[in-house]
């Protein structure tokens, strides 16, 4: 195998035997031929489009299928074996239409492969297609490629998200099909690929924009909430991973029957939504990011559901008490695949939950764009006063790595006339300290989820507007965190908007060739971290 798409990926340079996310070489050569029948697959979807026919099973088929690949979704090869065998009935069906329409589908070794009959034989294709066997490729067409198909994962899981919440624009699945296919076109040289993932990062400013219409939409603007850390005596059930709707499902199937639910990792925000926090058993908080769940669940007394990315292989000791739903899946863990969740309803009853409560800190949550916005004159004021003297973006993936706790010492050195902002898993390095306030102003916000990404791009272009500057001429600095495939595209987002001047850490990209990030130097001057002290004292002087 041979695996570079996360930040952790082994001594920095690619997982060979076994990913450090626990993916093991037979799943990551599935998924290997998997990304390249969707390629092929979007070479058809393409040609179906100039005939002008319009497939929502295929757009759909897509995303999940891009997104099952992402870090810590899938690890069970036995449903990679039935995606790849979709894709092909798919590829086959769509093939057809267009045919029958009168179109011309070119002949691609992609798009006309048949998988082989078997689990094995279509491992022994996967490791065909794979990185490794692209090594006559020159290193920074492949690692523009790589940085595509990254970026498009990325794009990929913000759509199915905005899907599920009912919100689609086919532009978004159109540049998804034409990006996968342009990762076989050998024409395209050094300056059109990077002119496809600058275009990504924009596609995916329409994705980010459709899922937050979708949860703002369906729960109401997060409002500012104290979230309680303690614990509550009774049953619980614990909900993880990034999805509104599951956790909305589990909340109406859990009403009444004595549970109480709790939140986990990128969940924390969703106690802000006014759709989610009105049921009274919704609770509170438990554990941190995403690394530490082998240890927090384990001493979690009650049910678990995971509900996207971010799942770590069970321990024995809670492997009965999780559930998987939607595309997160390990082998030998009960997945829920109708949102009948009863199944963990029963579990959280069966187990012996909290005997007492336990009280515990809070912190804040609820500052997207919204909240934020809402008091943009008092922010406004205190700039222009001297009261803030700057802003701090503060946010990414977290990870296990060392190097991160770069983050928390930054947060801690930040001088108290600065604001942070803060979103994704990263902030548990530091989402529970009081760094006080400014003029009744919080200087740390919490914006959410990754996938509020868009609340906090929002917030830099309307405060630029309010100071009739750009974000570039803001008292506004951006200190990243990245562990994973929709950290790439929001990176790529930024860049398409021109943003300049971005710290990124804990360490650059594997799959960025000197070249590339020459490029992204001289034209962005994306730089990495160094040290608190030394990042503090080149942005404030």
């Amino acid at each position: 195998m041979f695996c570079f798409q996360c930040e952790q990926t082994a001594k920095g340079q690619g997982c060979t035997k076994i990913g450090v996310c626990g993916k093991q070489p037979d799943t990551a050569a599935l998924q290997d031929l998997l990304i390249h029948m969707v390629k092929g697959l979007s070479q058809v979807a393409k040609a179906a489009n100039k005939a002008g026919i319009k497939d929502a099973e295929v757009n759909r088929f897509t995303c999940e299928a891009i997104f099952s690949t992402l870090t810590n979704v899938d690890f069970d090869p036995e449903r990679f074996v039935t995606l790849i065998l979709q894709c092909a009935r798919l590829r086959d069906r769509l093939k057809d239409k267009v045919v029958a329409a009168g179109g011309t589908v070119v002949a691609s070794a992609a798009a006309d492969l048949t998988p082989a009959a078997d689990r094995q034989g279509m491992v022994a294709q996967g490791e065909q297609v794979g990185i490794p066997e692209t090594d006559d490729l020159d290193a920074d067409i492949r690692s523009l490629r790589e940085l595509l198909i990254y970026g498009i994962k990325g794009l990929a899981a913000y759509a199915d998200h905005a899907r599920i919440l009912g919100q689609e624009d086919d532009s978004v699945y159109q540049f998804i099909y034409e990006g996968m296919a342009a990762t076989l076109n050998d024409s395209l040289g050094v300056n059109d690929l990077v002119g496809l993932a600058l275009k990504c990062g924009e596609v995916n400013l329409r994705a980010m924009a459709l899922l937050d219409a979708g949860n703002t939409g369906t729960y109401g603007h997060p409002v500012p909430t104290q979230v309680p850390l303690g614990s509550k005596k009774g049953k619980a059930l614990l909900v993880s991973g990034h999805d509104l709707k599951d956790l909305a499902m589990i909340l109406q199937q859990t009403q009444g029957k004595g549970i109480h639910v709790y939140t986990h990792g990128e969940m924390l925000p969703t106690h802000g939504y006014p759709e989610l926090k009105k049921y009274d058993h919704f609770f509170g908080h438990y554990g941190t990011a995403w690394q530490n769940q082998a240890k927090e669940f384990e001493d979690f007394p009650g049910a678990i559901v995971m509900t996207t990315n971010c799942i770590q292989k069970p321990k024995e000791s809670y492997q009965d008490n999780i559930f998987t739903t939607g595309l997160v899946g390990w082998p030998g863990v009960n997945h829920i695949a109708d949102k009948d969740f009863t199944p963990a309803i029963e579990k959280a009853l069966a187990m012996p939950g909290y005997p007492a409560d336990v009280p515990g800190k809070t912190v804040m949550v609820g500052f997207g764009h919204n909240a934020v916005m809402g008091v943009a004159g008092q922010v406004i004021e205190a700039v222009k006063n001297k009261a803030i003297r700057h802003f701090f973006l503060v946010g990414g993936c977290d990870g296990a790595k060392p190097g991160r706790n770069y983050y928390s010492e930054l947060v801690e050195k930040i001088p108290g006339d600065c604001v942070v902002l803060t979103l994704a898993c990263g902030k548990f390095r530091f989402f529970d300290k009081d760094l006080g306030d400014i003029g009744g102003i919080p200087r740390l916000l919490d914006v959410g989820q990754c996938n509020d990404a868009y609340s906090a791009v929002k917030i830099a272009t309307a405060l630029a507007d309010a100071f009739e500057c750009g974000v570039n001429d803001l008292p506004l600095s951006m200190i990243l965190s990245w562990y994973e495939q929709k950290a790439c595209v929001i990176l790529l987002s930024l860049l398409h908007l021109g943003i300049k001047n971005i710290r990124l850490g804990p360490s650059l990209p594997a799959f960025i060739s000197p070249n590339v990030l020459n490029v992204l130097v001289d034209n962005f001057n994306i730089m990495p971290i160094s040290s608190p002290d030394e990042d503090l004292k080149a942005i404030l002087g």
